[in-house]
């Protein structure tokens, strides 16, 4: 029985030995994969996929920054020289922002690696995952730390957005809102 079994799952060419190896291979993420991961990573979310472009250093359409464009050539310069003067009005300076974590944003579609997140490995310029006023969460960039009686709060920003976005509560995001701090990037995996 075990050996048929093993033949259907590993050998069989048919639908349902397809459909079979689909199922068990989401069971296996699903149930082993992630919660191991979450506990190696530190996060209840140690993967994200990114699902819209407030991160990208591109035109979705035609306007970034909330600057209307015909042609945007990507590029960091060109992007800072866009950008950057809403960076350099809240204090953070070009050199501060290419030295942070995914300087040159990342795209829809690509998979965000997360790590624990908390008061002594987050710092300005990095990419963090929190909780919003809405049902999925947010990536976006930190741009301001502050403490308020012994606890800490934190600022976001999407790269490609013109401001800080108050609908979605990232102007003051609470310790407890925070899910983890980008690490790595998988790129166009999120598409899967």
């Amino acid at each position: 029985y075990r050996k048929r079994i093993w033949h259907f799952i590993w050998k069989d060419d048919s639908i349902w030995s397809w459909l079979a190896n689909i199922v068990i291979a989401f069971l296996l993420i699903r149930f082993i994969v992630y919660p191991v991961l979450g506990l190696v990573l530190g996060s209840s979310y140690p993967i994200v996929a990114v699902v819209s472009e407030s991160m990208e250093h591109g035109t979705s359409g035609s306007i970034i920054c909330g600057q209307q464009f015909d042609t945007f050539f990507e590029s960091f310069d060109h992007y800072w020289g866009t950008c950057g003067s809403w960076y350099e009005q809240n204090g953070i300076m070009k050199e501060q922002f290419q030295k942070s974590s995914f300087s040159n944003g990342f795209n829809k579609g690509d998979v965000i690696i997360l790590w624990r997140a908390n008061p002594n490995n987050i710092k300005i310029g990095d990419v963090l995952v929190f909780q919003a006023n809405k049902p999925q969460p947010i990536i976006h960039r930190v741009v301001k730390i502050w403490q308020e009686s012994g606890k800490y709060y934190y600022q976001t920003k999407g790269d490609h957005n013109s401001n800080t976005i108050s609908s979605i509560g990232e102007e003051k995001i609470g310790e407890e809102r925070v899910l983890g701090k980008g690490v790595l990037r998988i790129p166009y995996l999120g598409w899967m």
